[in-house]
């Protein structure tokens, strides 16, 4: 399974390096996935330092279900919930912008799809 993940908002660069971190001290991502953050080329004449997206591979043996429990737990830590977007390689999209247990069931059910 592979998804992007992109954070909008003024703190999107630094909600997203967040994210990066939660996910990366999952044990089952770290076994199952590789993590990358990603930026977009920089244009001419400006600086690349902000994020894009986090891109996520993930092997057969991490489920959707548990992506998308470990995605909504990061946003109930936050104190402001950011919304997330999700993108499937076949280009569907998924934005959350709550941290309500249908949201979670909602991620779950569209990264089920792709499995």
């Amino acid at each position: 399974m592979r998804v992007d993940i992109r954070i909008e908002g003024d703190a999107g660069d630094d909600e997203l390096r967040s994210l990066y971190r939660w996910l990366s001290a999952d044990s089952q991502v770290r076994r199952h996935g590789n993590i990358d953050l990603a930026a977009p080329p920089p244009q001419s004449g400006h600086m690349g330092e902000l994020l894009d997206v986090l891109s996520l591979t993930l092997s057969s043996g991490f489920s959707a279900a548990s992506l998308a429990v470990a995605i909504s737990t990061w946003r109930r830590t936050n104190p402001i919930a950011p919304s997330v977007t999700v993108e499937r390689p076949d280009g569907s999209v998924i934005t959350l912008s709550s941290s309500s247990p249908e949201d979670e069931a909602r991620l779950r059910e569209f990264l089920d799809e792709q499995e």
